[in-house]
């Protein structure tokens, strides 16, 4: 098992956002974790990255506990984050923010770059553009390659489709599903877009304040009637 939480509980000060909440990953997986705005789905990320104190419970990674080890520590480990709302370095450079993705030699950016650019092509025609110069979608797309040119075992992606029209957020889950399907990428995805995240998903959990209220394959939540009432408009 690649990432195994048991028990996990996050707290804002005396507010717990996150209740004791359990979940695996697989490799090879592509994890949904869908729910509505203030669920608590980002938190679990920012948790499972180390960028956020858990109040309780176990991470573990590769068999490996990693419930208190530092972001970087977990990022050395193979482990990235793609935060929402794109948040790439705004001054630097298309090419400056890929390399701020690299932990150890920039050989490593050098050797990813080919890849990098065959999957996101706009990046290669806007290397040397500052990012805040990119469209929403491109930014996005930016922030997903940063997270990849150090080729991780886990990728965590939050909200991906925030802030995107309808056609740019399809073509950044048609990337994500490619990315898993054809590399072959560990992926925990949470979204709002219950549906587009769905159908590239392999399994799926409900996050509704705090818990995760109902867990299974994505074709069977998908047409699951709590679901579809409360997250599909059917």
């Amino acid at each position: 098992m690649l990432l195994e939480v048991r028990d996990l509980s996050v707290s804002y000060g005396d507010i717990e956002a996150v209740h004791g909440i359990n979940f695996n990953v697989e490799k090879g997986e592509l994890i949904s974790i869908i729910g509505a705005n203030g669920a608590g789905k980002s938190t679990t990320l920012r948790a499972i990255m180390g960028v956020q104190e858990v109040r309780s419970g176990r991470i573990t990674f590769e068999g490996m506990d990693i419930t208190h080890m530092p972001a970087h520590k977990r990022a050395r480990l193979g482990i990235r984050i793609v935060p929402e709302r794109a948040r790439c370095f705004p001054q630097l450079t298309v090419f400056e923010n890929l390399q701020m993705g690299v932990y150890g030699e920039q050989a490593a950016l050098k050797k990813e770059l080919d890849g990098i650019y065959e999957l996101f092509p706009v990046l290669r025609e806007r290397s040397g553009q500052y990012a805040n110069t990119l469209s929403g979608g491109e930014q996005q797309q930016l922030a997903i390659a940063r997270a990849l040119v150090s080729s991780p075992k886990l990728l965590l992606v939050d909200e991906v489709s925030m802030g995107l029209m309808p056609k740019l957020a399809a073509q950044v889950f048609e990337v994500l599903r490619a990315l898993n399907k054809d590399k072959g990428l560990t992926i925990l995805l949470v979204e709002q877009n219950a549906l587009s995240s769905l159908k590239i998903s392999d399994r799926g959990y409900v996050l509704e304040t705090g818990n995760i209220e109902i867990e299974g394959l994505s074709s069977d939540l998908i047409n699951d009637s709590r679901v579809r009432e409360a997250y599909l408009g059917s």
